[in-house]
């Protein structure tokens, strides 16, 4: 089943329920999907890309819920961390940091990595190996604790 296939039963499982926060956060989802598709590439989006969307519709609602929380707006947050939590449900489950650290410590010793310059290199492959798996964040402070 295509991500666009589930995220329509998921639609249709929210309206029957009446679960006004998912059936927003999945609407806005189906609507990013078809603006990707119609967005002149005429290719069909790889799975690999459908996971990129979706991890950054989770980004975006949780940075705006870290927003309304440092200016005490917990009625506005709560529902942003709602959405982020049910867009979640269509990713892949994330590493631990303990996992990426793994990653990232073979990618050093593979490149011979040996400071900060090396930097961009690590982050290259870290980020390929890891793509869906773990955030960008994630990998550049653990890369940036190891070469320092």
């Amino acid at each position: 089943m295509s991500l666009q296939d589930s995220i329509m039963a998921a639609i249709k499982s929210a309206m029957k329920s009446k679960n006004s926060v998912a059936l927003t956060a999945l609407r806005s989802v189906k609507s990013a999907i078809l603006i990707a598709h119609t967005s002149g590439s005429g290719s069909v989006m790889s799975e690999e890309d459908e996971f990129r969307l979706l991890q950054k519709l989770v980004k975006q609602r949780r940075d705006s819920a870290n927003i309304f929380t440092e200016q005490n707006r917990l009625d506005l947050a709560e529902p942003e961390l709602a959405e982020a939590a049910v867009i979640s449900q269509f990713l892949p489950k994330m590493l631990e940091e303990s996992e990426v650290e793994k990653v990232v410590i073979e990618t050093i010793n593979s490149l011979g990595a040996s400071g900060m310059k090396d930097m961009g290199k690590i982050m290259g492959m870290a980020s390929k190996q890891l793509s869906g798996v773990a955030d960008g964040k994630t990998i550049s402070n653990i890369v940036r604790n190891k070469l320092s």
